[in-house]
């Protein structure tokens, strides 16, 4: 299965989102020149937000995954067992060492040296992905109910990845504790004024 990593920079998982660069290249193949309409000409949208564009470039990757299962799947067919076995394809191109329980480094946030460990997506980005790709579904007509990447086992599965780095990389995702201002210190001295 031939898929463009999500991330990288150089994946173009907009093949059918209609971009000016894939209509230029048709129009000079069938010589057929589309008029522009005089809106997008007048006023330039704005360009999407750096979340915006990550989403889109998330669904298409999980569309064009879709497109390439066996056998090929459509959206409605989509439930969170599917989203399981993308989260899991996309681990060949984590980036994040996840060490075994036999590997001497195991629970060792800095190893002094190399292991053979493999490497995998990190639970941080899972976690965002999946919330972009919640979003982009109900975005693009589905409905909260059906949503397959808010499926309890796609939640129980994130969860598992959490702890399961956590322990093998000795990182802690227990959320910090505010801490209380203290009234007991004098304030700090203001700053010396410059001559």
């Amino acid at each position: 299965m031939e898929l463009s990593h999500p991330d990288s920079p150089n994946s173009d998982n907009s093949a059918d989102n209609g971009s000016p660069r894939r209509a230029s290249s048709s129009t000079a193949a069938t010589g057929v020149t589309v008029a522009s309409s005089p809106s997008s000409s007048s006023s330039p949208s704005p360009s999407p937000s750096r979340y915006e564009s990550q989403k889109r470039r998330d669904w298409n990757t999980f569309g064009q995954y879709l497109r390439n299962h066996r056998p090929p799947l459509s959206l409605s067919q989509c439930s969170g067992a599917h989203v399981l076995e993308f989260l899991r394809y996309l681990d060949q191109f984590g980036k994040t060492k996840v060490h075994s329980q036999m590997c001497p480094f195991f629970g060792h946030p800095n190893p002094p040296a190399p292991c053979p460990c493999p490497l995998r997506q990190a639970w941080g980005s899972l976690d965002a992905l999946i919330g972009r790709l919640r979003a982009a579904y109900e975005e693009n007509g589905g409905t909260p109910e059906t949503n397959p990447f808010g499926a309890r086992a796609v939640r129980l599965y994130l969860r598992e990845v959490r702890e399961h780095q956590a322990r093998a990389r000795g990182i802690s995702y227990e959320k910090k504790k505010r801490k209380k201002p203290q009234h007991d210190q004098p304030p700090p001295p203001p700053p010396a004024a410059a001559c």
